[in-house]
């Protein structure tokens, strides 16, 4: 049974600090589809159009019928543990830093038989489940775990580094103003997180739940305005060395297009805050965290960005939002490979429209500040890069992925949302 993890002493300054080490980086791209399906959580492997064969590993042509016409699809994950071992040393520095590793070779009741690492409580010939989860290189890895849960899974040390648990690690939160912003810090503090930052911009202007913020258990206000550099790089010289998960929450939003969106003061600061504020909180936070992503227990392990699911196609009555959500759609996707580095996971978290005073002239379903932490707290612990929260937000995605034209078309000529 797995060990639950305690909480880490504190660090000793004058120990050097791990310098972070991926594990191996090289991929075919047939082999790239397990990465996609790992990005959103999902276990899926070739099938063929022709003969219906599962494939296993990754290839561009069927193994039974030579066929070219291979499909990723979510098929069975039930399996049986046939075979297991224990690796105590490589010749790759990720794997020897971190053994002993545990891998095995599981039959899937689908088909096809694979070599995956392998959870501390599953028991040889045993019945497991796979799950297909990113590794520090951004890549997808299969991992077998028990079938039924067990006390403490997610401590398992080799899970653990194949999530982004918030368990005993240190959080920012950029905006504890936002609607957001407590019910984050709620879901964080329940989650046994170490300590929650949230960033408070204008600390001279009253807001009704500050004293609520204040009250929770483990929860610092810190003072942050993301549309300030200096206040930025000076809240980062302060706490910069002890943030595991920052969790970009802040935006700007205005409703209005291009030409009846009235005076550009509104779009000016949606990109300061939206896009702008991002590369601020990137160039301050980020080197500091790519730099701690093997500090052990609460090593640096993830960046949260918050964002419309409309940067993927742009929504008419809140127009220049959608753009600002565009741009930080695709820096974020920079930001990823710059982090990737230090094993650092960027989770993009694209939600519909929320439950506050901005949004009220759109109709339901909306997304609830709480239904939006507890999405965000879920794929911390699952390690997913991508996440779609809202009903909204799901059918636009599946809409953009069948045709995204189309969806454009849709959207812009019937209003629709």
């Amino acid at each position: 049974m797995t060990t639950p993890i305690s909480p880490p002493p504190r660090k000793d300054p004058q120990k050097r600090t791990r310098v972070p080490v991926v594990p191996p980086d090289a991929r075919s791209r047939a082999a790239l589809g397990l990465s996609v399906a790992a990005a959103r959580g999902r276990f899926m492997l070739q099938v063929c159009k022709e003969c219906s064969a599962i494939q296993y590993p990754p290839r561009d042509a069927c193994s039974s019928c030579l066929s070219v016409g291979l499909d990723w699809q979510v098929v069975s994950s039930r399996g049986r543990l046939v075979a297991e071992t224990v690796v105590r040393t490589s010749t790759h520095v990720y794997f020897r830093e971190r053994a002993p590793w545990r891998v095995g070779t599981v039959q899937l009741d689908c088909g096809p038989s694979m070599i995956c690492h392998v959870h501390g409580d599953c028991v040889p010939q045993g019945n497991v489940h796979i799950i297909n989860r990113l590794d520090k290189s951004g890549h997808g890895v299969l991992f077998a775990v028990p079938e039924k849960e067990m006390p403490a899974m997610e401590d398992d040390p080799q899970l653990r580094e194949l999530t982004c648990s918030p368990k005993f690690r240190r959080i920012l939160i950029t905006d504890a103003r936002s609607e957001s912003g407590l019910a984050l810090a709620k879901a964080f503090s329940g989650a046994d997180a170490a300590i929650v930052f949230a960033g408070e911009a204008e600390s001279w202007r009253h807001w009704p739940e500050r004293e609520n913020l204040q009250r929770l258990d483990n929860v610092e206000l810190v003072p942050l305005d993301v549309s300030d550099t200096q206040s930025v790089e000076e809240l980062c010289g302060e706490i910069g060395g002890k943030v595991d998960i920052l969790v970009n929450n802040a935006r700007f939003v205005r409703p209005g297009g291009v030409i009846d969106g009235g005076d550009l003061i509104f779009a000016q600061q949606e990109i300061e805050v939206n896009c702008l504020g991002l590369m601020r909180l990137a160039q301050a936070f980020g080197p500091v965290m790519r730099g701690r992503g093997a500090d052990g227990v609460n090593s640096a392990t993830a960046w949260v960005n918050i964002l419309s699911v409309y940067a993927y196609c742009n929504l008419p009555q809140f127009g220049a939002y959608s753009a600002s959500s565009a741009a930080a759609h695709s820096l974020s996707q920079c930001l990823r490979s710059e982090l990737r580095v230090g094993g650092v996971r960027v989770m993009n978290v694209y939600a519909s429209a929320t439950e506050d005073e901005w949004h009220q002239p759109l109709p339901p379903p909306k997304v609830s500040a709480t239904k939006l932490a507890s999405a965000v707290i879920e794929g911390l612990r699952e390690g997913l890069e991508d996440i779609y929260v809202g009903d909204v937000a799901k059918d636009l995605i599946d809409r953009w992925t069948a045709g995204p034209k189309l969806l454009e078309l849709e959207m812009t000529r019937q209003g629709g949302s």
